[in-house]
């Protein structure tokens, strides 16, 4: 039976320490192991602890997610389900999460998962995208990628679609066992208009920052984004958490949302 433990476990390990491209050594010298338990972990012929499991995801980056998947192969429980601790941190985080996103007001923000699904938004968030055309949709990349009143009125709809494909892929690749993400992946690519959009080579010099303009009433909004995450989390749910807040890219776009004060 430890068999059957043991080898998810050890091709998963070896899944990571290849798609990180590190050698045996250089892992074991990371993660304070000796090269040869670490190759024994890798073959089955040893079973790891939970303790030399943290080691090895700290030392990969591995998501915590992934770490879970790690421990759940090797027959541990995943160290997300640890109860003592994580309601009373999600009380906080959430706190200081509605914290940061009444304080950007008078300019959206937004708190979505680790793919993209909408989690809470401040005033100026529900009502800019209620006003530009937002389906409703709880995907805020279906929301975009869509056909629609948004899509209509995203002028540079190809660019931002190119730019937003492109942070959600990096992170399809670094959750390679969430088949929940691969779905959406999928479900994005099919949607009209999204494949041509990538495909198109942008023949202007990029600017320094990617901003999208929206059109609102004939007037052209450019709005950038800085995504904030939750520092050193242990929690597979707070791990994933990303802050969006978007930013005017012109005095215009400035001035728009400071006179509306949506």
């Amino acid at each position: 039976m430890s068999e059957n433990i043991q080898r998810p476990f050890s091709g998963l390990l070896k899944t990571w320490r290849s798609r990180m491209r590190i050698s045996q050594l250089e892992l074991a010298l990371e993660a304070g192991l000796s090269q040869r338990h670490l190759s024994f972990l890798e073959t089955g012929r040893s079973k790891p602890s939970r303790a030399s499991i943290a080691q090895i995801g700290e030392a990969l980056n591995m998501p915590v997610a992934e770490v879970d998947a790690l421990l759940v192969t090797a027959g541990f429980a995943p160290s997300s389900s640890n109860k003592r601790w994580g309601e009373e941190t999600r009380v906080a985080v959430n706190a200081s999460i509605d914290h940061v996103l009444l304080g950007h007001e008078p300019y959206p923000a937004i708190a979505v998962d680790r793919i993209w699904n909408l989690q809470k938004a401040n005033l100026a968030a529900q009502s800019f995208f209620t006003k530009i055309g937002s389906t409703g949709d709880l995907n805020v990349l279906r929301d975009i990628f869509q056909p629609g009143r948004l899509k209509e009125n995203i002028v540079n709809w190809n660019n931002s679609v190119k730019a937003l494909m492109r942070l959600f892929e990096l992170e399809v690749a670094r959750r390679p066992h969430d088949i929940e993400a691969q779905e959406l992946h999928k479900e994005l690519l099919s949607l009209p208009g999204v494949n041509t959009a990538i495909c198109t080579m942008n023949n202007e010099n990029p600017s320094p920052v990617m901003a999208i303009q929206f059109n609102v009433d004939g007037q052209i909004l450019s709005l950038f984004c800085l995504i904030a995450t939750i520092g050193m989390s242990a929690d597979a749910v707070i791990d994933d958490t990303r802050i969006e807040t978007l930013l005017p890219a012109d005095q215009m776009s400035r001035n728009w949302f400071l006179k509306n004060n949506l």
